[in-house]
């Protein structure tokens, strides 16, 4: 026969906090998940995009950066660059210098970086062998007009490995380098502006490679890191001084042949207004004469 025995109970005091172990689970939990959830709302929020397939132009590259679903930093270029690296002369003896000329690959990997003040574009191609950091800043500074903003391209990084066989060929000491820009400050615009020049421009940079001197070549430059106020639209543009020159030669010829034009054209309807004001007037005969014949 069963019997039922009387269910045993821990005093008060031995017994756990009811729900203390439920209650620390219940709070770290939620804490965890909110923290993934920003990291990964974090990393929705910002998108890169390689667009170089839509430019005609099979040499010129275009980024975009994307925050927030909103565009924040865009740029387009073609770049080039000129590395000299050792190689062995034929008597294997003497050291000679070559030169890579590393084009910016179409199939580039890119990523990028917004902010108020400081913005960040890099871009690496053929598995890494390759990379190049564009660093752009915003400033203010006074003018006689006041307070004005700026930006600026303030520092440039490029990365290479002369052990890549597609530009370097048979490299003495074959390895990665660094190159790096000193005391920078390109493409100086007013805030709100993009940058545009359609002309080459040369930037010397400083490899870690016994220090020679790797030349970075712009071309077809129309950059904006800061202010964009349309998605995938430039704001209007800030020609660098040699594109505004060439401008300039190419349009003061149509402006002397318009000022020329002008001058003949008041030029003949001066002569056409006297000549006919003149023809009415009552011509008076200088013979006394004639003075008979009036009247």
């Amino acid at each position: 026969m069963l019997h039922w025995l009387p269910q045993r109970t821990l005093p008060e005091q031995q017994q756990p906090p009811p729900g203390r172990a439920g209650r620390m689970a219940g709070g770290r939990l939620p804490g965890l998940l909110f923290i993934l959830h920003a990291a990964a709302r974090l990393a929705a929020e910002q998108e890169v995009e390689n667009l170089s397939g839509l430019s005609p132009n099979p040499e010129k590259d275009i980024f975009v950066v994307r925050e927030n679903r909103t565009t924040c930093l865009m740029a387009e270029f073609a770049a080039k660059f000129l590395v000299p690296y050792d190689v062995w002369a034929s008597n294997y003896v003497d050291l000679i210098t070559e030169q890579a000329d590393i084009p910016l690959s179409r199939g580039a990997e890119m990523k990028g970086k917004c902010g108020t003040n400081e913005s960040e574009l890099e871009i690496s191609w053929l598995e890494q062998a390759y990379t190049l950091k564009l660093f752009f800043l915003k400033e203010g500074h006074n003018t006689s007009r006041g307070q004005e903003a700026f930006w600026r391209l303030g520092r440039i990084q490029f990365a290479y490995d002369t052990s890549e066989r597609t530009y370097f060929k048979d490299a003495v000491s074959p390895g990665k380098h660094t190159a790096n820009s000193h005391r920078l400050s390109a493409l100086v615009t007013p805030a709100g502006k993009s940058y545009e020049c359609q002309a080459q421009q040369t930037i010397s940079l400083i490899s870690s490679d016994h220090q020679k001197s790797v030349q970075l070549l712009l071309s077809e430059v129309r950059i904006q890191p800061f202010d964009i106020t349309a998605d995938f639209v430039f704001s209007e543009e800030h020609k660098c001084p040699v594109d505004q020159r060439e401008q300039l030669e190419e349009t003061l010829p149509l402006i002397l042949g318009l000022v020329l034009g002008l001058v003949i054209v008041i030029t003949l309807c001066v002569y056409h207004i006297h000549h006919k004001l003149t023809a009415n007037q009552v011509q008076i005969p200088r013979d006394r004469s004639q003075y008979k014949h009036m009247g």
